[in-house]
């Protein structure tokens, strides 16, 4: 049968079902990330659903995607230690996963790296006022660039516009000159035709 070459790949569309991401090593239940300088964009968009133990210590990480450690139901351990986390709007879904485990002590070693009022401070405690504060100054620094660069459109209009406006200006300036050229060499030319029309003598019978 040709068709059983597909199956490898229909398995692993399946929900839940994934092989070994291709940056890790698996064995045994443990999927091993660790030193692998995996930044919070760069890690694999999911995990064995027989993982057990998943190492990500020792990486870049400045957060955990939404829902990557969700629909694991064997998981029973993440290694997060040594990351350089950054404590912000996107640290909101780990902090919820901590909160949510069983074993926090496990965790209490997950600390943020920055920013430096957080700095320190254990993830799974911070409390949502916090967080939200630091989503509140994200918005504002968006909101104040949004409107920069709406001032400078706004500057550039203006400019282009008042390019335009002496541009038609010297344009019209430009066409009553020549308008006014054309309208002297036109009397120059009937006066020169005058000037030399033959005078015709009439002899009276």
């Amino acid at each position: 049968m040709h068709w059983f070459w597909l199956l490898p790949l229909l398995v692993s569309l399946l929900p839940g079902v994934t092989g070994c991401p291709s940056s890790c090593s698996c064995s045994s239940g443990i999927v091993d990330c660790s030193y692998k300088d995996l930044t919070s964009t760069s890690l694999p968009s999911s995990f064995p659903s027989s993982a057990q133990v998943i190492r990500l210590d020792q990486n870049n990480l400045l957060f955990i995607p939404n829902g990557l450690l969700d629909h694991l139901p064997n998981l029973r351990e993440v290694y997060l230690k040594h990351n350089p986390w950054h404590c912000d709007c996107d640290i909101l879904y780990l902090r919820s996963w901590l909160q949510g485990q069983q074993k926090k002590s496990l965790y209490r070693d997950v600390t943020c790296a920055s920013p430096e009022p957080l700095e320190g401070r254990v993830i799974m405690y911070l409390t949502e006022d916090e967080l939200v504060t630091t989503c509140q100054y994200w918005y504002c620094n968006l909101a104040l660039i949004s409107q920069l660069c709406l001032f400078i459109f706004i500057v550039v209009q203006g400019i282009l516009l008042i390019f335009i406006i002496l541009s038609l200006r010297r344009f019209q300036k430009i066409a009553r000159e020549a308008k006014r050229t054309a309208k002297e060499l036109q009397q120059s030319s009937e006066t020169y035709t005058y000037d030399n029309i033959p005078l015709c003598n009439y002899d009276r019978t």
